[in-house]
């Protein structure tokens, strides 16, 4: 049987465990995978995972509980989406408030008065490191058009009804996950009468370049640090 965890609230608990050797098995656009040997128990472990800069995502809601909803074209599910504006980190050391004003501008020509963090999650945790921040944003405004390329060229945009939205993720007709994690905590925060609610310039210390403590100790990866 495991080992039963200890009573209190239930919370994810960082732990550190010594890289012995890390490999770069492909250096790519956005982000790389690596091969990682780590100490583990009485022995080492060698995991793959994808090196990532880590994400935002914005849940636009408007006075009338309606959500901005952008649908782009994903290829590699090959299926065109709805989804919440989100964007990559921009940089080293990038506040997520700076990169979330900045996503919500570029993809749907938007500004907001009221920000708030509104839920953090890992995306897949089992083989990756890419962590995202959804922010509730509202008092929103119109702000000039942004020159889109590439598939956010024909983006398509539309404000939904807040449990319009959750009524779709509970169908399954929706599945991005920036969209699901932001409609579902939005809906629990607004029963509560938004008291989940952080500032929207919180520290962020589960990211593992922006705060907080390292997922490993100062030097025990050779080369840059992830």
């Amino acid at each position: 049987m495991p080992e039963a965890a200890p009573d209190g609230p239930i919370a994810d608990v960082p732990e550190h465990h010594r890289v012995r050797e890390r490999t770069l098995i492909h250096e790519g656009r956005v982000w790389n995978v690596a091969s990682e040997r780590f100490d583990y128990g009485d022995g080492t472990i060698v995991r793959e995972l994808i090196d990532h800069p880590g994400a935002v995502a914005v849940l636009a809601l408007d006075d009338d509980q309606r959500v901005l909803l952008i649908r782009q074209y994903r290829h590699p599910i090959h299926a065109r989406v709805w989804e919440i504006p989100a964007g990559l980190l921009d940089g080293p050391g990038e506040p997520a408030l700076t990169a979330a004003q900045r996503e919500l501008a570029e993809e749907a020509d938007l500004a907001a008065e009221r920000w708030n963090v509104l839920a953090d999650f890992q995306n897949s945790p089992g083989g990756s490191d890419e962590t995202i921040r959804v922010f509730l944003a509202r008092g929103i405004s119109v702000v000039p058009a942004f020159a889109r390329h590439d598939e956010e060229a024909d983006i398509e945009t539309r404000w939904v009804p807040l449990d319009e939205v959750v009524d779709a993720v509970l169908a399954r007709r929706v599945q991005s996950p920036s969209l699901v994690v932001g409609v579902l905590a939005a809906v629990a925060s607004r029963s509560r009468g938004w008291d989940t609610l952080a500032p929207g310039d919180e520290p962020w210390p589960r990211h593992p370049r922006l705060g907080g403590p390292p997922w490993v100790l100062p030097g025990d990866r050779p080369g840059s640090p992830l």
